[in-house]
């Protein structure tokens, strides 16, 4: 019995030095599972895209007052805007914007901004050379040589900020219509 005995006592330490041989290996990992890419940031509405950059404070705060910030943000809606800058906004005639942004000036804005504004989405490759109508009916011209877009002798620097709702084009001046008289009689 005691033979019995040695023998299992033998057959508990080897399988207790085998255990403690095997757990001193490094454990086996488990495989890691592939982690979901992140999603790219979807694009905001148009209004949204404006407002969060700190060039175009302007045309947001005149987009607001002319009612045309909920336009731009409909998802319904598609829509091209060539959007002037701060810096074409403080080109305007010494007191130009502050009347624009009367409210009994609306009309004149909402026609002012519009003419930036065309409907669809038009990305800088779908530009073609000529006329095309504008949101407040009337035509802007678009030239192109190479590289370099024009909207109404004015050039586009940076195209194709993709929107939820359209695209916007960056533009150094505000285009101004035909029917505001370079401004004339704008009330104060």
């Amino acid at each position: 019995m005691k033979t019995k005995s040695l023998s299992q006592l033998a057959l508990i330490l080897s399988l207790a030095a085998t255990t403690s041989w095997v757990s001193a290996e490094t454990p086996k990992q488990p495989e890691p599972t592939p982690k979901a890419a992140k999603p790219a940031t979807a694009p905001q509405p148009l209004t949204a895209t404006i407002t969060d950059s700190v060039s175009f404070s302007t045309l947001a705060k005149a987009l607001k007052a002319a009612e045309l910030d909920v336009t731009l943000a409909d998802p319904k809606g598609v829509f091209t805007i060539f959007a002037p800058t701060d810096d074409a906004f403080n080109e305007l005639p010494a007191g130009t914007l502050t009347k624009l942004l009367l409210p009994q000036n609306k009309q004149k804005l909402r026609s002012l901004l519009l003419f930036h504004v065309v409907a669809g989405k038009v990305l800088a490759a779908d530009l073609t050379n000529g006329e095309v109508t504008t949101m407040n009916g009337e035509k802007i011209k678009i030239d192109i040589d190479g590289e370099k877009i024009e909207i109404n002798d004015t050039k586009v620097f940076s195209a194709d900020v993709a929107a939820s709702n359209g695209v916007m084009h960056s533009i150094g001046a505000v285009l101004v219509p035909k029917s505001l008289d370079g401004f004339a009689n704008l009330a104060e």
